[in-house]
């Protein structure tokens, strides 16, 4: 395997220098700022990133105010409280992106955010408290325990969250091929998935640094060299 200090030199050069790199990268958050987080800022996000999948990221985002107000401010107790019309009646309110299984996957996410809480006493202290070199069992959580949250859903929800972790986009994959992984162009088995991970934790040994900054510096040395400016605009985000 290529070591990741030549793809991280890789990286650099594309960028215009190591300072310009370091500029583009973010830190996660802390344990201690993972549990901090509250449950209904959880379920927000879980709903922005099952909302955003396959659809115009800057559409959900023009109408995010709405969504915010039609979801009761996403407390998962209000909404698991609110009957079967309350739901109905959102497919057709125009606040929101009027998709039937997408807004009853909040109904199932908020009793998922619910379960987790009363279990660990938050969703926040429950990400915090997950192994960080085990991304991939906890995107088997949520995606068998949660509602349209796997794949990149999943990655791109703890992304958000702020918790530390790889992606598995098309850059980070020619990243991986190139240095010699052996795994499909698109990844999604156990077995890829698995070798994924300790790639990653392995190039975090060696190189020190969190899983995202890995991911990311990962990205920038392969596939399309977007500008700079560009990649700030993304930094916490996509790759």
């Amino acid at each position: 395997m290529l070591s990741f200090a030549k793809i991280e030199a890789r990286a650099a050069k594309r960028k215009g220098g190591e300072k310009e790199l370091e500029k583009l990268l973010s830190k996660p958050l802390s344990a201690k700022q993972l549990a901090a987080i509250p449950d209904d800022r959880v379920l927000s996000e879980m709903t922005r990133r099952v909302f955003a999948a396959g659809f115009a990221w800057s559409v959900i985002e023009a109408k995010w105010s709405g969504f915010e107000e039609a979801f009761l401010g996403f407390d998962p107790a209000r909404l698991l409280f609110q009957p079967d019309d309350y739901w109905h009646d959102l497919t057709s309110d125009t606040r929101i992106v009027r998709n039937g299984q997408k807004i009853m996957a909040v109904r199932d996410n908020a009793r998922f955010v619910a379960d987790i809480a009363k279990e660990h006493g938050s969703f926040g202290k429950f990400l915090s408290q997950w192994p960080a070199d085990d991304q991939t069992g906890l995107l088997e959580v949520l995606a068998k325990r949660g509602k349209r949250l796997g794949g990149n859903t999943g990655q791109y929800l703890l992304r958000f969250l702020g918790r530390d972790g790889f992606m598995t986009s098309r850059d980070v994959v020619a990243c991986l091929r190139d240095a010699g992984l052996d795994i499909a162009e698109k990844p999604t088995s156990k077995r890829d998935m698995k070798k994924i991970q300790d790639q990653f934790n392995a190039w975090a040994t060696e190189s020190g640094r969190p899983l995202s900054q890995i991911s990311r510096i990962c990205a920038m040395s392969a596939g399309e060299n977007l500008d700079n400016e560009t990649l700030r605009r993304r930094v916490g985000g996509e790759e």
